[in-house]
């Protein structure tokens, strides 16, 4: 008898962003001659056209692979080395940041790294997640076997939660107990809150102390303004001995739907075997990720390698500034409405306090039927996310401004 992995059975109902999608799915059937006038500020995904030397360099890729000179079939698992020396020396070393080319492993996207990473994990380590939380962290904890089961609240048994309160500014404090893995993301996805060097020091200096290992998310590092915020954990001292690093295209250069993206393991990152000994984390990362992985297309690398040329910074400049304009847009219309906000200055993401008394997922409904707007709830994310919502700048500029004028209209006084 064949038998499933029982650890699925105990996820939760729906993640998160398919039921926003089945909740306006089920509102436009039903009132049709409004569904097209539905705004969509929910999920994180992009609406502007990519840079034009992306779409050049795919272009020319293309053509590459119509004639015998210049085609390209398997490509190296890691990535292509070009791409991953144009990484090491834009985004790290000329920011003052040590990392090697052949530290970086090229992938089709940090959602699928930070749940596959964990392949290389055993089942009996302490895993912390901040609370509110990106979805995925938790989930494919539970799917791997990392955890209990779900909680009233949402939580599941078995993981240690940090909560992230306006109190602390929605930055995690360091436990008080013992952790081996630790979860952090920066520029935060929900809050959009941001790290200064003193408090990543410390999650470096308790990583180090516990020979724990930190898995820090900088999906959004391309949104950071302010030159005081670190881009990179790595830009903390000891953060090469206690972190991997993760980051994406899809928001930088508007990837979500071509699929690209990178994780970063120091060489002297270890962790312990049954034994006591230590192993290389890159020496395990690289046989899971050649033994599973075949490698983002050459097509894709060749878009993406475009990015780091003078020309690829100046456009995806432009298209961040985009997106942080119509954060600072909607960060406005809710505090004319006297709401309280975090983010979007650092980050593309707008986290609002929920109206007094209203609950996220009632304030969701409000929205979407009154205003025909949508937004994500922030008990989707947590149970600390009760209370909030989040609003995504990622929609084109009229759009914004229209969901400004009706988010105004459906909560003033």
């Amino acid at each position: 008898m064949a038998r499933i992995n029982d650890n699925f059975l105990k996820l939760r109902a729906g993640y998160l962003f398919p039921e926003i999608g089945r909740r306006v799915a089920t509102f436009a059937k039903a009132h049709p001659e409004i569904a097209p006038r539905i705004i969509r500020c929910g999920i994180g995904d992009v609406t502007e056209p990519l840079p034009q030397v992306a779409i050049e360099a795919m272009h020319q890729a293309v053509d590459d692979q119509s004639r015998h000179e210049t085609f390209h079939g398997y490509g190296p698992e890691q990535g292509y080395e070009w791409l991953r020396e144009a990484i090491a020396t834009v985004s790290y070393q000329g920011r003052g940041v040590q990392v090697e080319a052949d530290e970086i492993y090229v992938s089709d996207g940090a959602k699928c790294d930070t749940g596959n990473i964990l392949d290389i994990f055993g089942n009996d380590n302490v895993v912390a997640v901040p609370d509110p939380v990106y979805p995925v962290y938790v989930d494919t904890n539970v799917m791997q076997g990392n955890t209990g089961e779900a909680q009233d609240n949402g939580s599941y048994a078995g993981l240690v939660y940090l909560p992230c309160t306006p109190e602390n500014g929605f930055v995690a404090q360091v436990p008080d107990q013992h952790v081996d893995l630790i979860y952090l993301c920066f520029p935060n996805n929900p809050t959009g809150a941001v790290a200064t060097s003193e408090q990543l020091k410390k999650w470096v200096d308790y990583a180090l102390q516990n020979h724990a290992i930190i898995l820090y998310d900088g999906a959004y590092e391309a949104f950071i303004t302010d030159p005081s915020i670190p881009s990179s954990i790595y830009a903390i001292p000891g953060a090469r001995r206690c972190a991997i690093e993760f980051r994406s295209f899809s928001k930088q250069g508007g990837f979500t739907g071509v699929r690209c993206g990178y994780i970063v393991i120091p060489h002297e990152l270890t962790g312990k075997d049954a034994a006591g000994n230590d192993i290389a984390i890159s020496k395990l990362w690289g046989r899971r990720h050649t033994t599973k992985f075949n490698g983002a297309s050459y097509i894709v690398q060749r878009g993406a390698a475009a990015l780091f040329t003078p020309e690829g910074q100046h456009q995806t400049r432009a298209l961040i500034d985009h997106y942080l304009g119509n954060a600072k847009l909607l960060s406005e219309a809710c505090q004319h409405v006297g709401l309280q906000v975090w983010g979007g200055t650092n980050a593309p993401y707008v986290w609002v306090q929920t109206p007094a008394g209203m609950g996220s997922w009632e304030l969701f409904d409000k929205l979407l039927q009154e205003a025909n707007l949508v937004i994500t709830p922030g008990a989707g994310f947590g149970a600390h996310g009760e209370g909030f919502f989040r609003i995504s700048a990622f929609n084109s500029r009229a759009n914004v401004e229209e969901a400004c004028k009706r988010l105004v209209a459906c909560l003033k006084g």
